[in-house]
């Protein structure tokens, strides 16, 4: 069983900067090596943002590569995502979810169902 929860969302003007949180609780710390973030929009199907693993790096979709970074503290069990240089079309509702198999990953045709975990979300809203 692993439980996540999101924080750190919030309003900013387009070309701010927010970071995200996922503090993540599990029994097996295999559960929460392979991670990521998803977001979804009004209207929209939920997207893969970034995963990580922590014997890799990340993967990140074309929208956000060079101004989103996907991290790690494992001493601490928390995900982050660092979102620079934000724009309107960030506007979405952010997800953190746990337990993939790396192997399988790819960022270009991930799924909800990838992932065995997700926390409830919080909302990132960028004003133009």
């Amino acid at each position: 069983q692993v439980d996540l929860v999101e924080s750190g969302g919030g309003s900013v003007q387009a070309g701010g900067r927010l970071r995200v949180s996922c503090q993540a609780s599990a029994v097996y710390t295999s559960e929460t090596a392979c991670m990521g973030w998803f977001r979804q929009a009004p209207g929209k199907p939920r997207e893969g943002v970034a995963t990580i693993d922590s014997d890799d790096g990340g993967q990140y979709a074309d929208s956000v590569k060079g101004r989103f970074t996907i991290s790690q503290d494992n001493a601490k069990n928390t995900l982050y995502l660092q979102m620079n240089t934000l724009k309107p079309e960030d506007t979405a509702m952010y997800y953190c979810a746990a337990d993939c198999d790396w192997a399988f990953i790819s960022i270009r045709s991930v799924e909800e169902a990838d992932f065995g975990y997700w926390g409830q979300g919080t909302q990132v809203t960028v004003s133009s």
